[in-house]
């Protein structure tokens, strides 16, 4: 069994969907854990990817590649794990800030954050600051996520936090993006700042135990 997993995490790093997806059947067919198919298998191979990411010996497309097909493999092992009531460690809603619709970090992180046992919210792009008001009170989530790519738009995660706190309302930001870094988390008032997709992971481990 654990060569199969070592296999799984092996079709993830390499981005093989197909394969990632049948190998993942085949591991529920022969009853391993849905758990351990998820932390040995799937997390493990994208934990790969990640440090591979910051090394600077994997690129953006091929982090891609891999997260889709951990998200593939994910799609049959979340009915299960629903199904073995597995308790979520926590809520989380997502968005890009008003005038920026990219949207790939954020799509990152909303996998990352699925496989490592959180409920995610993702309230897509070009959110402003109503909109995440909105959805915060339909969702009730711990914590709030916004990302922005550009350094025209990373200003607008300040008009989300002051919206918040005129309606006296707290919990929670943090934020994430290739302009964004710790000062500007801190001086905007977010609780945090996540370099990349296992950085947030770590960040919403440590606002939630």
């Amino acid at each position: 069994m654990e060569e199969k997993l070592n296999q799984l995490a092996e079709f993830v790093i390499s981005g093989k969907k197909f394969e990632t997806e049948k190998l993942t059947k085949e591991l529920v067919e022969e009853k391993v854990n849905v758990k351990e198919i998820l932390d040995n298998g799937l997390l493990k191979g994208m934990e790969v990817v990640g440090q591979r990411f910051r090394d600077h010996k994997m690129f953006v497309p091929q982090v891609l590649v891999s997260a889709r097909a951990m998200h593939s493999a994910m799609k049959i092992l979340e009915p299960l794990l629903i199904a073995a009531d597995m308790k979520k460690k926590g809520k989380i809603m997502i968005g890009t800030v008003f005038g920026d619709v990219h949207d790939i970090g954020k799509n990152l992180v909303a996998i990352m954050l699925k496989g490592a046992g959180y409920d995610v919210i993702d309230i897509g792009t070009g959110c402003n600051a109503q909109k995440f008001f909105i959805e915060y009170e339909k969702h009730k989530p711990d914590v709030i996520g916004m990302s922005a790519l550009l350094t025209t738009t990373m200003t607008n995660m300040k008009s989300v936090i002051q919206y918040f706190k005129e309606k006296e309302v707290s919990v929670p930001f943090i934020v994430g993006g290739a302009p964004i870094n710790q000062k500007f988390a801190l001086d905007i008032g977010a609780a945090g700042y996540g370099k990349d997709a296992y950085d947030a992971v770590k960040l919403m481990d440590s606002l939630v135990s």
